[in-house]
């Protein structure tokens, strides 16, 4: 459960509200105000700061239904003494300009967080969101692809004929005398590349790969 910064709150105008909420719902934000020792009111400041948008989103509780009330003893006035039947209700000092319904509606919110029903992901503001992330990752994998292509050998029109050739389509300088371990790792490594099940694979390189190896191990 968020709790508002005090030096950002005391700038903020305060109200007074008398909230009605049905008795099990004021019950609740007491008790959770009480265990996480503020008062109601910093509870809704705290959502309504920290969480706006979560909170405008959230639904209103709504006001006690007609058969939930609770009956308090009037201490003023000409009734002063007489049981008075009312609208359970919140005594709420938190932020001005809000409304009952929106005041309800960060506490039921403080309520769902408090019981897990809500949960948050708190990110950088400053970081890429999901999305921005997959577009730079397929942007860069683009780029990575017309780097394979440009770094990719032309295959030879007429197929691999010479030693001379099957050095040059695996990579390998002219006269160059690999050993079987070479010739494997070499394979291995433009194969992973070029055959034709990955996402840069080229049948006519895969296949002319082929004919150079079977050159190069004398079986052409």
């Amino acid at each position: 459960m968020p709790r508002a910064p005090r030096h950002a709150a005391e700038n903020l105008s305060s109200k007074s509200y008398v909230v009605p909420c049905s008795s099990t719902f004021r019950d609740s934000v007491l008790d959770l105000a009480a265990r996480r020792k503020v008062n109601p009111g910093e509870l809704a400041r705290a959502v309504l700061l920290l969480l706006p948008a979560k909170a405008a989103a959230f639904p209103d509780p709504g006001e006690p239904e007609p058969g939930d009330r609770e009956t308090v003893i009037l201490k003023t006035g000409a009734n002063a003494g007489k049981h008075w039947r009312r609208k359970p209700r919140l005594q709420v000092r938190t932020l001005a300009g809000r409304s009952a319904a929106q005041i309800r509606a960060a506490l039921a919110l403080a309520l769902a967080m408090e019981g897990g029903e809500v949960t948050l992901t708190m990110e950088d503001g400053g970081a890429p969101t999901a999305a921005e992330k997959l577009t730079r990752a397929q942007a860069e994998i683009a780029h990575l692809r017309r780097q394979v292509q440009a770094l990719s050998f032309e295959p030879l029109a007429n197929g691999v004929r010479s030693r001379a050739q099957a050095l040059h389509i695996l990579g390998l300088a002219p006269g160059a005398v690999p050993d079987a371990a070479e010739i494997r790792h070499r394979y291995r490594k433009l194969a992973a590349i070029h055959h034709p099940d990955g996402g840069n694979g080229d049948h006519k390189r895969m296949s002319q790969l082929n004919e150079a190896v079977r050159i190069l191990r004398g079986k052409g």
